[in-house]
Parts: C-alpha cells; sequence; structure tokens
C-alpha cells in the first residue's frame, strides 16, 4: 500500500509540467511548457498528471512558517521560547503567542500567498479542462479541483475571514478583485461542494487515496457548518451532524487500534484517514515536526542527517492536561536524552543558571517566553522520526481523520442539548482507545469537550478554530494576556496585500 501511494504521489508532483506560484494578487502564470490543451490531456493518465500540479500545493500545508505558526503557535498549545539568539526572529514568534501581530507580520502574509497560490492553479487547470472537448470523465475532474480549492478557501475563511472570491483564470493583468465578505465567502464553499458531492468518487484507498473525494467533501462541509456561527453568526449544527454521519454511516473509516498507528512513518494505511497530505522527503519535502521541535543534540538520538533547531515546544499546562495513564501523552518528548547508542546527551551550549547542567534534559516548564534555557519544554513526538530521517519525514499529515469526525457529531450533537447518550458514548470511545478506560465522562461539558478535542489532535491544526468556537481564545494563558478585544480572532489583510491590490478591504481592528 505505501509503495503504491508514494509511486503515485511522486508521479504526480514530478510530472507537473508548470511552475507552481505561491501568490495572490498576480492570478495569472506563466508558463514554461510547450504542452497545451490542443496536445496535452488526452488520456487518463495526463489528466492524473495535471491534476498533480494542484496537489503539489498543498506541499506547504504543514509548514512551520504558515499554518502551523497561525493555527498553533497563536494558542494555549503550542510556543515557540526564544533561547537566546535563537528563535529571535525579531520576536515575531512571540508576538504570535501573545496575539500582538499587526498588518506587517510576515506569516499571515506567507500564508495568504501559499492559499492563494493553491487556487491560482486550480483556476489554470479548470480553465484549461473546461476548453477541451469532448473528454470523458472532464467533468469529475473539474469536480475534484473544485472540491480542492473549498479546501484553500475554507483555510482562508478561518483565517482572514473576508476575502476575494477569485474563480476565473483568463484574467486582465491589471485584475483586482474586490474583498467578499466572510457570509459571502461561507456560501460560496458550501455551494461549491453541494454542486460536486455527487461528481466525485466515493472510491477511498489506492488511486483514490490523498485525492479529493465525497468524504472529504463532507468532512469540509462539517467544518464549515460547526464554525458557523463564527462565520456568519447563525449556527448550523444539524448540518455538522449530518455532514459527519455521512462519513461514519459510510463504513469506509474506522478507530486505528492504536492511536499512534496514525503517525507513524507509514501511516497511509490508517483507517481514520479521510484527506491526507502524502509527503515524501524527496518529493514533497516540508514536513519537518521534528527539526524545528527537537535539541540539536537529538540529531544524535535518531542518527538524523541534520541538525534539529531547539524551538516549538508544548505550554507546561497543555503538557499536565493528560492525564499519566493517557497513552497519548507519549506524543511529547521529555526527560533525559540519549544518544542511539545508550549514551546521555550533554549540551556543550548550556547556560550556566541551567539547574540540570549540560546532560539535556527536556522539563515541562518554560521559564520564560523571551529567555527560555535551551533544554526546557516538552518536545513534539507525536508523528514517529525514523532513524536516518533527512531534513522532513516522509509521515503522511491528515487534514481529516475519523476521530476528529466522531468528535464533531458528538459537539454538534451537544450544542442542540445533549450531554449524554451518543454524544457522551462518542467522546468516551477516543477516551477508550487512549487508555482511559477507568477515567471516562459522565456527562459532557463545554470544558471536558474543548479539552478532549485539543488532547486529541495536538499539533493537526485544529487548536486556534477550536478555541475561538469555544469562546476561549482571547483568555489569558501562560505569557499571555487576556485580549482586549475580539479582532484577533481573525488576521489582518497583510500588507503586501493591500499594496498590491486597493480593492481590498481591511479586517476592522487593524
Amino acid at each position: 500500500m505505501n509503495l503504491i501511494n508514494k509511486t503515485l504521489t511522486r508521479f504526480l508532483f514530478i510530472s507537473s509540467l508548470f511552475v507552481i506560484n505561491h501568490g495572490c494578487t498576480d492570478v495569472s502564470e506563466e508558463i514554461y511548457s510547450d504542452a497545451t490543451p490542443e496536445n496535452f490531456y488526452n488520456t487518463e493518465e495526463e489528466f492524473v498528471s495535471a491534476l498533480g500540479q494542484a496537489y503539489a500545493n498543498l506541499d506547504l500545508w504543514a509548514d512551520h512558517n504558515r499554518l502551523i505558526a497561525l493555527q498553533e503557535v497563536t494558542t494555549d498549545e503550542m510556543v515557540v521560547p526564544t533561547r537566546g539568539s535563537d528563535w529571535n526572529d525579531g520576536g515575531s514568534h512571540r508576538r504570535l503567542h501573545r496575539h500582538e501581530w499587526n498588518i506587517d507580520a510576515v506569516r499571515p502574509n506567507r500564508t495568504w500567498n501559499f492559499l492563494f497560490g493553491g487556487i491560482s492553479t486550480v483556476n489554470r487547470l479548470i480553465f484549461q479542462f473546461e476548453n477541451l472537448e469532448d473528454v470523458e470523465n472532464s467533468d469529475r475532474y473539474i469536480a475534484e479541483l473544485r472540491g480542492l480549492r473549498a479546501l484553500f478557501y475554507w483555510q482562508l475563511i478561518d483565517l482572514f475571514g473576508n476575502v476575494p472570491i477569485v474563480t476565473e483564470f483568463d484574467v486582465p493583468d491589471d485584475f483586482a478583485p474586490e474583498t467578499n465578505s466572510r457570509e459571502e465567502v461561507f456560501d460560496f464553499i458550501e455551494s461549491e461542494l453541494m454542486e460536486i458531492e455527487d461528481l466525485v468518487t466515493q472510491d477511498v484507498g489506492g488511486n483514490a487515496y490523498g485525492r479529493i473525494n465525497y468524504y472529504t467533501v463532507q468532512a469540509i462541509l462539517a467544518k464549515l457548518y460547526l464554525n458557523a456561527e463564527v462565520y456568519k453568526n447563525t449556527p448550523e449544527w444539524s448540518k455538522a451532524e449530518a455532514a459527519c454521519d455521512k462519513i461514519i454511516n459510510s463504513g469506509e473509516f474506522s478507530l486505528a487500534d492504536n492511536f499512534f498507528n496514525n503517525f507513524v512513518t507509514n501511516n497511509q494505511a490508517s483507517p481514520e484517514f479521510i484527506f491526507a497530505i502524502p509527503y515524501d522527503e524527496i518529493f514533497m519535502p516540508v514536513f519537518k515536526y521534528h527539526r524545528i521541535s527537537l535539541h540539536y543534540e537529538n540529531q544524535d538520538t535518531y542518527n538524523l542527517t541534520v541538525q534539529p533547531w531547539n524551538g516549538f515546544s508544548t505550554l507546561e499546562e497543555f503538557y499536565n492536561s493528560y492525564s499519566e495513564e493517557d497513552i497519548r501523552k507519549e506524543g511529547f518528548i521529555v526527560g533525559p536524552q540519549y544518544s542511539s547508542t545508550g549514551e546521555r546527551l550533554t549540551d556543550p551550549g548550556v547556560e550556566p543558571r541551567d539547574p540540570d547542567g549540560p546532560p539535556i534534559t527536556f522539563t515541562p516548564e518554560i521559564t520564560a517566553l523571551d529567555d527560555a534555557l535551551r533544554q526546557e519544554g516538552a518536545r513534539i513526538g507525536k508523528w514517529e522520526i525514523a532513524p536516518g530521517s533527512t531534513a522532513n519525514l516522509n509521515n503522511d499529515f491528515a487534514i481529516f481523520r475519523y476521530a476528529d469526525i466522531l468528535l464533531m457529531k458528538a459537539e454538534a450533537r451537544f450544542w442542540q442539548g445533549e450531554t449524554t447518550g451518543e454524544a457522551l458514548e462518542l467522546v468516551n470511545r477516543i477516551r477508550i482507545r487512549a487508555g482511559l478506560d477507568n477515567n471516562l465522562f459522565s456527562e459532557l461539558t463545554e470544558e471536558n469537550l474543548l479539552a478532549e478535542r485539543g488532547r486529541e489532535l495536538f499539533g493537526e491544526l485544529q487548536r486556534r478554530t477550536d478555541l475561538i468556537r469555544f469562546n476561549k481564545f482571547n483568555d489569558a494563558w501562560w505569557e499571555k494576556e487576556a485580549d482586549p478585544n475580539d479582532h484577533v480572532n481573525i488576521f489582518p489583510i497583510p500588507r503586501p496585500q493591500l499594496d498590491a491590490n486597493p480593492n481590498l478591504t481591511q479586517n476592522p481592528g487593524y
């Protein structure tokens, strides 16, 4: 299974014939190939190859300078403390943690460009496909592309709220779309997905792996409806539940017997994966949780070919939210560190004030965001770090997995008034898999629902969205005061985008 999926991914990736443009304001792309609708897209393989150009735009989804920074570092779940001069970055990570960003923040701009770059590629391919005549299955391919475009827009509506809806590729050079309201973007995403749900395949696995299918469409709709009260001030709990049911009742997915099977190196066979990015150290080399988190000397723990950067950690309070019997707590790396041969690792650059001295010991406690010790912080070990790994891991990254769908259905029923019954059983099913058979919930509350989502989905780019939905994003937590107002619940339109397109309207509060 792994060989089939990785081989397909490589075929899709390296056979892309166009340069991918991660940009927004210039919605045209310069084509560097002689391929045209007249001499290409004549066979199934050529269509699949062209689709690979669109999916290749997902490469930066789990990049630490984009969605991880915005969806995780802004929360009570993940932090990048400054250690000496390391990870200072002009204070940008500290400002994300403390909600002190402005229109000049670098990572929102990178994320905007990444998401609209994906949309631009999709629009170009739809334009090309629509100009072909009498091509079998072209409607199915176009539907698949529209679903991928909706996926990019789901992140845009979540992060930026009010963004331009761009569906055309053949536009004049001075094309400058106006901002659409968040509600208009919501309606656009919903209508696109409703129109294509019966056009995309219901196949899972094999050649359908890592591609938009019927169940991916339902997962996006479930996310859209679950956050509808945030996005358009109107709750859509029953619709969220219905979308989840279409996935659950299909019988195509189930919880993995072992939680960590979702995160091993060869994890593409997980029965939980509804839609995942098939990362590859050579052909899609972006996924590097190990490198951004581990201590420099952990290179010898895993015989890595590169040195880690000693950055991303979790907050002590979040780490302690896991009970000792919760197997998911093993997804953090704490305590004494050793080489692959069992020798105690030492840090030649240890600070004189470190009470642990040179022997490296990861402590959940971080003394200060601005001046942390090099050994402080529980590190990210949820995804398996294979011995001999390079700068990038081969683990696939699930955008949607079955455990999240179960928790979303439970939450949708909770907001409709159910605190026990099926909603409770669904959440406890997750806890039983985590080894908490003797510590099940007796009823659901806002507090334990949010906490369970955090423990199950740590690092999977869900936390910021969840905190906003539960009205907790503006609360105080370690090294962050309560927000004076909630305008930070969406990011500003970045200054470079405003400079390039005067028709964009800045979000309130910025």
